[in-house]
């Protein structure tokens, strides 16, 4: 078990990297051959990882939950600083450039969660009910999928 106070410089194994984090293993793996983290290797070719790590796979987890793309989410790590933790300007930075995006998504959601109970505006939920929203099928001629969900929501998914 690694000291909380001990040497600031000692690096963490993979195994170690998981129990802090609350994340497995494989998933750390996979995180490193995406290039969402970097591990250095030992003589014995085993994986170490910067203390930093923690941080960039808090950060990687948070941005997922909030459906951030991986490759928006390693353009991000990629723009971090190399060699130090990466400071809470840093991290400020980050976030900001999604708030824009994280707004439509909200928007997209509010409206998705309006239409939940009733015609989600497609033309092919349900005949019986969706001619009272869509007489005729009208919508059927702008295309396939959730029409009047969509068009509201363009702009928060171009």
């Amino acid at each position: 078990m690694p000291q909380l106070g001990g040497d600031k410089h000692r690096q963490l194994t993979i195994g170690e990297l998981s129990r802090r984090s609350g994340v497995a293993s494989s998933a750390l793996h996979f995180y490193e051959r995406n290039g969402l983290i970097r591990a250095d290797r030992t003589h014995g070719n085993q994986r170490r990882y910067g203390r930093d790590t923690l941080r960039r796979v808090a950060f990687i987890r948070v941005s997922q939950r909030v459906g951030i793309p991986l490759k928006d989410i390693r353009a991000a790590l990629e723009s971090l600083p190399k060699g130090r933790t990466p400071t809470k300007q840093d991290w400020a930075r980050l976030s900001q450039r999604w708030r824009d995006d994280l707004d439509a998504r909200i928007r997209q959601l509010e409206h998705l969660r309006g239409d939940l109970d009733g015609c989600i505006g497609c033309g092919c939920l349900s005949l019986s009910s969706c001619t009272l929203q869509n007489p005729a099928d009208t919508l059927g001629s702008k295309g396939t999928g959730p029409i009047r969900w969509l068009d509201k929501g363009a702009a928060a998914t171009e």
